[in-house]
């Protein structure tokens, strides 16, 4: 369903009546609003991560600009879905808000004591949230002023959260335990104008732009955007390749839920400043951080200041 600008703008009000400006929260806030290099080999902390839906009839998405990372994954018939982490600030209204996934609770883990936002999960996986090391704030557990539905479009697709409302504060230390380091870049690296990442029914591109210094995010072959941001821009774009295999999950047509594994090794792809890096990702345990290095010299691969994408692509 095509939203209409009169449908839009709804949402965008919304936006601006809970709030004339964003959140600023934890430690590590730069004047544009992104984090400073975390400290520390672990520097560890709590983030607010919220699952957004991410098909056709979902976008544009609302307060997702704001996130310090934004990772993507399969999910069912090889759909994408998004989790937006917030480690430095929170948007007055983020979503649209969607549903858990195995997934989800090994990558949160790397954090301490993450808050994860949803709006529901399979009801066989319910238990395992429950006993996840994570603060679980779905409709019903999170005040009753959270959540709200929209009228910019057709449920699922309209339910949209307050993030000030649930009492979370992030800290910015927390991005180092995700493998987040900002500073220079490394020495090598090799000119790239253009990445695109394919799931099984979904597309990702990212183009450099010289001008803008960030790298203008695609999906599905159209510019992405958002309701209360403009266009989407990534500084730095991870791709992590990950063994993608079948949960014992399921949704409600059936359909297997995809696993992505980011518990071990392997190789990835960085984005940054026009350039793309070889590197190697690791973590030893789901308690672990994630480590990039570069390919190269071993050393840990730095980011550039911004949001940072982050695609668990099969390998």
């Amino acid at each position: 369903m095509r939203v209409t600008r009169v449908r839009r703008a709804a949402i965008v009000a919304a936006v601006l009546a809970a709030t004339a400006a964003g959140c600023t929260v934890g430690d590590g806030h730069l004047p544009d609003g992104h984090s400073a290099s975390p400290t520390g080999e672990e520097a560890r902390g709590p983030v607010l991560a919220v699952k957004i839906d991410n098909v056709g009839p979902a976008r544009p998405q609302t307060g997702i600009g704001r996130a310090d990372i934004i990772y993507a994954e399969q999910v069912e018939s090889g759909l994408s879905r998004l989790m937006a982490v917030y480690a430095t600030r929170l948007p007055p209204v983020v979503g649209p808000v969607r549903s858990a996934r195995e997934t989800d609770l090994e990558l949160l883990r790397q954090f301490d004591n993450p808050a994860l936002a949803f709006s529901g999960a399979q009801s066989k996986l319910l238990p395992l949230i429950a006993e996840a090391p994570l603060t679980a704030l779905p409709p019903g557990k999170a005040p009753a002023a959270a959540y709200f539905r929209g009228s910019d479009r057709p449920a699922p697709h309209n339910l949209y959260l307050r993030p000030a409302k649930l009492g979370v504060t992030p800290k910015a230390g927390a991005l180092a335990a995700a493998g987040v380091t900002f500073g220079a870049p490394p020495a090598g690296g090799q000119a790239k104008n253009s990445l695109t990442v394919r799931f099984p029914a979904a597309r990702f591109t990212f183009d450099w732009s010289a001008q803008s210094g960030s790298w203008q995010v695609s999906m599905d072959g159209t510019r992405a955007r958002t309701t209360d941001g403009g266009a989407l821009n990534a500084s730095t774009v991870v791709v992590q390749y990950v063994d993608v295999r079948g949960s014992r999950f399921h949704d409600r047509s059936g359909s297997t839920s995809p696993f992505s594994d980011t518990v071990g090794a392997g190789k990835a792809t960085v984005l940054r400043d026009g350039r793309s890096y070889d590197v190697r990702w690791e973590r030893r345990s789901a308690a672990d951080g994630t480590q990039f290095t570069t390919a190269a010299d071993g050393k840990r691969m730095t980011f550039a200041h911004g949001q940072v994408w982050v695609l668990f692509a099969e390998r």
